[in-house]
């Protein structure tokens, strides 16, 4: 799946997911594409490092596999 977000005047993100069956479910490869779109898009560019990219990660997929046990947002006290 891919999709494009655009937020005027900061960046245009490509968010691109790969998943494949592995034995116990699914695996997914996400890669997420920013380039700035001016001013504010350089500074969210530069804050994306890598560590910055780990614990979003962590967190989406935390939120994504509490969401498929229960079917529900998970409540913003566990964030």
């Amino acid at each position: 799946m891919e999709m494009i977000k655009l937020t005027p005047g900061v960046t245009a993100c490509r968010l691109t997911i790969q998943l494949r069956a592995v034995a116990n479910g699914s695996e997914a490869d996400v890669t997420y594409c920013h380039t700035s779109l001016g001013m504010a898009g350089d500074e969210f560019v530069a804050a994306f490092t890598e560590e910055y990219f780990v614990e979003f990660m962590q967190d989406w997929e935390a939120r994504l596999n509490y969401y498929l046990d229960h079917g529900e947002m998970r409540p913003e006290a566990e964030t």
